[in-house]
């Protein structure tokens, strides 16, 4: 068979075996202690320092920095673990995952065959399956040191060849080509353990006639950098599809690795003259296996010392970069006053959901005092916020009508009260609508931003001047209802005559700026919609001061039960 085609077969088989005899070792390790080690990621996370401590103990454990962050992202998506509590576990991970590479460096190929032969019979004889999953993990140990073996003596003739060494050479001394390697190598084999093994082999490897690495450890520092990088595609992979805490977490073990290995890219020299110094003296080809171990785990225990102190930034960081949706805020920042044990008691019921009804108010004043506020400059921004705003009001309006439902179906409210919650959700339906006709109207404005027909600024101006005029008339309804003042019906009728007029009046400015050509005719669908929303909005008005005309004492459930 042809040398080269030789080499590239006995590389390529003994990765497979090396990787085979990893993933072998980690799965009989989780059968083994998977469970306890679930436990104890679970209980020891109260502050970041045990995270930190349970993730790198389990990890050493397990074998597998990867089943420790599938297993970190798998609990802080299902809620059971704060994102603080998930990144420390990713912390102590990264120190876990260097102890492969330390088992690696030890000199064991005299005791490979006898260590498969044990695992073998141990795998072959056992009946208990606890006692076979210890048998299959010294079988996959040995493969694990067989794989490597085979690497090693294959990569031997490479050290040889003048072409070789001359394109390691450039790897050694260019270091963003070397990290640009490992991060490569990485993203192929999918294991940081491995390649990282593949580094610790080749770098055993002399320089023809003397005891020099063929790469030595200021060349292999960066390709262990990139390795670094590379391994954070295990967390990326597995947040994908789940909740955005799990996705935060996979962006901090990349921030974690990528802001490690920048620093210490520009530290390479002084950083591989502490390694050589701590770590064991000899030959070098001897020692390097060693000392690219010591060099992994310094570099991981080095960031984490780094970042632990301040994991809440890191927290704040990753929260940046991967915010919180329109509807997960609105979750977050959920209802205030509603309480699970106050159903059975209806005065205090319909009195806390009085006070989340108001809160519902108060935001829906907001979405209309910058709905009377947007212009064609800012009409992004408030679209934005109002969404915002929307999606808030409409996740406590669904908390209100649930809560309601249930007080219902407690059979407590007297009939008085029944009439009374009835009243409130009247309220809130309108309260409701009008977010949803706001939204809706915004949304149809910032749609023509990209187009080459817009609105005109006369038409923009009038839109904000209903939406003024809607805010300053709500905020009087809601003051009527909320504080119980007694309503100016006169005012009111007024009031209500002059929404009513509104959408003709609006209609009839839109043909004439047509006619005049100011307006592009184009938009007169888009603009009917607009108008019949603010129509929409003022007939939610309407209802309003109805409501408050007919005076239901809203005030009164407004007030403490015990003062009322």
């Amino acid at each position: 068979m042809n040398e080269t085609l030789q080499m590239i077969f006995g590389l390529i088989g003994g990765l497979a075996i090396f990787l085979f005899g990893m993933n072998m070792m980690s799965d009989n390790l989780q059968k083994a202690a998977g469970e306890k080690m679930k436990k104890v990621l679970a209980v020891m996370t109260r502050n970041p320092v045990l995270g930190v401590i349970s993730g790198a103990l389990v990890t050493a454990v397990l074998q597998s920095s990867s089943a420790t962050t599938v297993m970190a992202i798998g609990f802080v998506s299902a809620g059971l673990m704060t994102l603080p509590q998930a990144i420390s576990i990713i912390f102590g991970a990264n120190i876990g995952t260097t102890m492969t590479a330390q088992l690696i460096a030890f000199k064991i190929s005299d005791y490979i065959y006898p260590i498969i032969f044990i695992g073998f019979i141990i795998s072959f004889l056992a009946k208990k399956e606890k006692v076979k999953y210890i048998g299959n993990t010294i079988l996959s140990f040995g493969l694990l040191f067989l794989g490597i073996e085979t690497m090693g003596s294959t990569m031997k003739p490479l050290a040889s060849s003048p072409f070789f060494v001359d394109l390691i050479g450039k790897v050694a001394h260019t270091r963003l080509l070397g990290m640009l390697v490992g991060l490569m190598m990485t993203l192929v084999v999918q294991s940081s353990s491995a390649t990282i093994a593949v580094l610790q082999n080749f770098a055993s490897q002399a320089l023809p006639g003397t005891t020099t690495s063929i790469i030595g450890l200021t060349g292999a520092i960066p390709v262990l950098l990139g390795d670094n990088i590379g391994t954070t595609i295990t967390a990326i992979l597995a947040s994908l599809g789940q909740s955005r805490n799990a996705k935060r977490t996979a962006a901090a073990h990349c921030l974690f690795n990528v802001s490690g290995s920048i620093l210490f890219l520009f530290l390479v020299k002084p950083y591989a003259a502490l390694i050589t110094r701590i770590s064991p003296q000899g030959p070098e080809v001897e020692v390097i296996s060693r000392q690219i171990a010591n060099a992994h785990t310094g570099f991981n225990l080095t960031m984490t010392l780094v970042w632990t102190p301040l994991i809440y930034v890191m927290v704040k960081i990753v929260m940046k970069i991967i915010p919180l949706s329109a509807e997960e805020k609105a979750a977050e920042n959920g209802a205030k006053y509603l309480d699970e044990a106050s159903i059975h008691q209806p005065a205090l019921a319909l009195h806390l959901v009085c006070k989340e009804v108001a809160h519902c108010s108060d935001i829906v004043k907001e979405i209309l005092t910058q709905l009377g506020t947007v212009t064609e400059k800012n009409l992004e921004n408030i679209t934005a916020s109002v969404k915002d705003k929307s999606a808030l009001e409409k996740t406590l309006s669904n908390q209100i009508n649930d809560y309601v439902s249930r007080v219902f179906s407690a059979g407590t409210l007297t009939e008085e009260q029944a009439s009374q919650a009835t009243g409130v959700l009247f309220v809130l339906s309108d309260i409701d609508r009008i977010s949803g006709y706001v939204t809706a109207l915004l949304e149809k404005l910032a749609s023509q931003t990209d187009g080459d027909a817009k609105f005109s600024g006369e038409a923009m101006e009038e839109i904000r001047l209903a939406g003024k005029n809607m805010g300053e008339l709500y905020d009087k309804l809601m003051d009527y209802i909320l504080a119980g003042r007694e309503a100016d019906e006169t005012a009111l009728r007024t009031d209500r005559a002059s929404l009513l007029n509104q959408d003709e009046r609006l209609k009839e400015d839109h043909i004439r700026r047509v006619a005049r050509g100011e307006c592009d005719s184009r938009l007169t669908g888009d603009y009917n919609f607009v108008l019949n929303t603010i129509n929409r909005i003022g007939n939610s008005c309407v209802n309003l001061a109805d409501f408050a005309a007919h005076r239901m004492d809203f005030q009164a459930l407004l007030k403490e039960p015990d003062e009322a």
